[in-house]
Formats: C-alpha cells, structure tokens, sequence
C-alpha cells in the first residue's frame, strides 16, 4: 500500500541518529536466528473472523500430524495460521474465577478454557491473531527465549510501521506502550513444538476486556493501535474501511517482522486445506 493514500504515517526505515531505537534495535539482534530459512507454511485468513473452536482445532491437527513426521524424519516445515476471531475469552492454565467479572455460568460472550498458558483474555473483531506451529530444534529450544522472540515481532511492528515505542516490561509476558498493553502472548509446548500464539489490538472494541482482568494484570490497562495514534495520524477517519486499511498495514508488517525474526521462508497455503486437518 501507498503510504500516501493512508491516514497513518508508515515509518520502515531505521535511524542510526536515534538512540533511543538503537537501544531496542541492539536487544533485538541476539534474538535473530541466522539459520538457513526453514519453510513456513501460512494459512492467512486475516480478514475472515474464524470461530475460536475452529481455528483450535485446527492447531492441535497440525501439532499431531508435526509429531508423526518429527518421529519419521520428515519434519521440513513449520505452520502460521493468521486470523480474526469472533468475540470471545479464552482462560490459559492459570485461569482463575477471580479475573472474571462476570459469572461463568451466564457469560456475555463464549469462553473456551485452553491448555496454554497464562490468564483470561479477549478475542474479537479488530484483532490479529498469529498461531505459530514452530519446531523449536530448528530455532532454539528454550521457551523464554522464543516468548521474547514473539515479542520482538511485536516490538519491531509497532516501532518500524507506527512509530510506537514499545516496550517490555520485567516479569511479564506482552508488549506495552506506556501502561496499556497492545498485545498478548500465550503459548503451549509439546515435544519442542509450539501452538497458540500472540494477539494484536490493531482497532479493537476494547470494552469486553472490562468484563475481566486482562491477562490477570490489574494495575495496567489494554490498548490498541488505532486508540495510540497520533491525532493527526486519526484525522481522516470516516468509517470501517479506514480500521481495513489499518488491519491490512499491520498485517503486512507482522509477517515480514515474523519471517525477519525466525528467518523463515513463507510459504502461502490454501486456506481450504485446514479443513483436511480433522483427517490427522
């Protein structure tokens, strides 16, 4: 896209004068895998809202058919699975009652208790959500390392392409910009191989995360996108197709930071073939 036709200033280049991107610029190179550019198969549904038990469904197919070829030998590629959700929670391993604000027994919104880790959290319109089906032999087999990872993605997107210095913060798990975090991360390990993934706020009705503790964290807030832009980066906001063209930029960027981070080659798949996963 035409950065000129857009409302959001897109920013791809890195500045050697500016210290403060040196310094996220200089973390991030130890978190690069130089290795010889594995094939990633990637389903991208990005604009469909796919229904959470779908797109679950799916991911533990590929794990089982990933562990079947790991024992034969034939384990040449890994998956990404890019979608919207349809609104909904989902409680990782360490959910508790406690950061619902809602009785689980009449939930406004569908809720899918998972075998990933971390608390409750949001999925909806307006989000994007990346699945990684990754072998971690091929990367580095240390899950700490591969959730900085995931954040590095996140990190790169946010500066690069809208100018939002991101930020980590120490014992926790996500990206934040100031005291809202943009994106969360939850992930499940089997036998090396990775599944559930990483969310993005890009323009998300954020009030379905009142109804609970996002991510079980209580004194900081969630954010998005579209609500961190600077007003004049807002101005020529008219209707849906402006929030389009900003999930479309996002997007892009995601999966050349992705390819970027995990030197991977992509691979683009018929989405149709998820539906064969269930053969598995």
């Amino acid at each position: 896209m035409n950065a000129q036709h857009s409302p959001w200033t897109i920013r791809a280049h890195f500045d050697p004068r500016n210290t403060s991107q040196q310094a996220v610029v200089s973390e991030s190179i130890s978190l690069v895998q130089h290795s010889s550019g594995r094939r990633c198969e990637c389903y991208d549904m990005y604009k469909k809202l796919v229904p959470f038990p779908e797109a679950w469904a799916w991911q533990q197919s590929i794990v089982k058919k990933r562990k079947t070829l790991i024992d034969m030998n034939e384990d040449d590629s890994d998956t990404l699975i890019i979608l919207q959700h349809e609104p909904v929670y989902t409680l990782g391993t360490a959910s508790t009652k406690n950061n619902l604000n809602f009785d689980m027994n009449d939930s406004p919104l569908p809720f899918y208790r998972t075998e990933r880790g971390g608390e409750v959290t949001y999925h909806g319109p307006g989000q994007l959500v990346m699945y990684p089906i990754m072998n971690l032999r091929y990367q580095k087999m240390d899950l700490h390392w591969y959730l900085r990872a995931l954040e590095e993605v996140l990190l790169r997107v946010l500066f690069s392409t809208f100018s939002l210095k991101a930020s980590r913060i120490h014992g926790l798990t996500g990206v934040w910009v100031g005291e809202k975090k943009l994106a969360a991360i939850g992930i499940r390990v089997s036998r090396w191989v990775t599944y559930h993934g990483l969310a993005l706020n890009v323009c998300t009705d954020l009030s379905p995360f009142n109804r609970i503790v996002p991510c079980g964290i209580r004194d900081r807030g969630v954010g998005s996108i579209k609500g961190l832009l600077e007003p004049s980066s807002r101005s020529c906001y008219h209707d849906d197709d402006d929030d389009g063209k900003l999930i479309d930029i996002a997007h892009d960027s995601l999966v050349k930071e992705f390819c970027e981070v995990f030197q991977v080659e992509m691979s683009h798949q018929p989405c149709n073939e998820l539906n064969m996963c269930d053969m598995y």
